[in-house]
């Protein structure tokens, strides 16, 4: 392919192009979408001249797209997350790992973790004050980070207790480290490049910990947990995992299973206090051992606020042709999750929560798309939604959620992940008709 066709964008230098993009990101998709369409030419740091797109059968297209031609861009996560990380390797690599992987969240395994994450959803619920308004990101974080602490890195006793102190500030600080450019010169441990340094070295030795442990287990067989599948797998040569790839996958499935889980059951929190109508009938439905408008609030919750933004691929052929556009080697293609969760086309009255527009059927896959898609859609995507099942199941059982008439709260970025400005402020009250323990037990 010779001719290069590519669409319109501003013309402004990247420095402030880029200045926008840091200082207001959704408001300059949403002008240029307004502006130019569905497909856009943009040029900021980090990602350079990129394309963004955001109509379905072009998404569809590029997520179909094999890794030959179009695949992943590592900005920082391989150095963040490790060399073997999802996020860093592609190819055969990536198609290997991924058979590994995908089994233990699927099927039985994917039921056993769910007594796990009420169980956590419960201890961390009952200490909930009632009456007063709470910012309920923190809770969530901590239900969603002991549950994958659990239930995939199968860790107990002091490891569980210093997995729980390092890896929030570890994730948080990976978070943002991201999208800044990576040094040229060692700024030493007290730089934030430093400090990410230090935290892999003492999470490495907790891992080297739980792996020599679980390696012992004569019962390791029978254990459901993530990492001990990891040691049981095998290759089609009859290889397993090493202990690097091991170290890496498992901090990758805590980055990108633990914050955004848990910012998204915030932003349920957050819109369910403003649709009083929709929340009573969510009560409703638990009392009466239904899930189906749970299930379509989960989807809705998604579409109205993803968390992540856009999804990136970078072009390896020496051109591909996508739909409208001729796009040369090494292009930058960024799809908006923003833009066409929006689009009035796919989803009539877009800006609106409604959830019975999922009412008993599942989106299309290339139009709503909070995990991504194609070879590359989040390997722990069934995990996500059982997790955020659970726990909204849990807490509309056990406490009534009061509603506000105060405005949405803000988009607020974490670096990585998008969250309620404040935090997901709730007021709740426990329901006097059910009490458990924090085991989660009946008494």
């Amino acid at each position: 392919m010779n001719a290069v066709i590519l669409p319109d964008g501003p013309s402004l230098p990247r420095f402030v192009q880029g200045g926008v993009a840091i200082a207001a990101p959704l408001w300059m998709m949403r002008r240029l979408h307004a502006r130019y369409g569905s497909a856009f030419r943009i040029n900021i740091p980090v990602f350079g001249e990129a394309v963004v797109i955001s109509d379905p059968a072009e998404v569809k297209q590029l997520f179909m797209t094999g890794p030959e031609l179009a695949d992943i861009l590592d900005i920082n996560l391989g150095l963040i997350l490790g060399p073997n990380s999802f996020f860093a390797i592609s190819g055969d690599a990536h198609r290997k790992q991924r058979k590994l992987l995908t089994p233990p969240f699927h099927g039985r395994r994917l039921r056993a973790y769910e007594a796990i994450i009420e169980q956590e959803a419960v201890r961390e619920m009952a200490t909930w004050p009632e009456g007063r308004e709470f910012a309920t990101l923190g809770p969530m974080m901590r239900i969603t980070l002991n549950a994958i602490l659990r239930a995939v890195f199968g860790a107990d006793g002091a490891e569980l207790a210093e997995l729980r102190r390092l890896l929030p500030a570890m994730v948080k600080l990976g978070s943002r480290l991201v999208a800044l450019p990576i040094p040229r010169t060692d700024l030493g441990r007290w730089s934030p490049w430093g400090r990410a340094h230090a935290y892999r070295l003492e999470y490495d030795a907790i891992i080297d910990r739980l792996i020599a442990a679980a390696r012992q287990d004569r019962r390791l067989d029978e254990r459901d947990d993530v990492l001990a599948l990891m040691l049981q797998s095998r290759h089609d040569d009859g290889s397993g995992m090493s202990r690097d790839e091991i170290s890496d996958q498992l901090l990758t499935l805590l980055t990108a299973g633990h914050e955004t889980t848990a910012t998204t059951l915030a932003w349920a929190v957050e819109r369910l206090r403003r649709h009083p109508a929709v929340l009573r009938r969510l009560a409703d439905e638990v009392d009466a051992g239904g899930s189906q408008l749970r299930e379509a609030t989960i989807l809705e919750v998604q579409r109205v606020r993803p968390v992540i933004d856009g999804t990136v691929r970078k072009v390896r052929a020496p051109g591909l042709r996508l739909g409208r556009w001729a796009l040369p080697e090494g292009q930058v293609v960024l799809v908006s999750i923003y833009l066409i969760h929006r689009d009035e086309t796919l989803f009539p009255n877009a800006l609106s929560f409604d959830p019975d527009r999922f009412a008993g059927h599942r989106p299309d896959t290339y139009e709503w798309i909070p995990f991504g898609g194609g070879v590359r859609r989040c390997i722990g995507a069934a995990f996500a939604h059982m997790e955020m099942n659970v726990v909204l199941r849990t807490m509309l059982r056990d406490f009534t959620l009061e509603p506000t008439r105060e405005r949405g709260e803000r988009w607020h970025s974490r670096g990585i992940a998008w969250c309620p400005a404040q935090g997901g402020r709730a007021v709740v009250r426990r329901r006097a008709t059910v009490v458990r323990r924090a085991d989660g037990q009946e008494p």
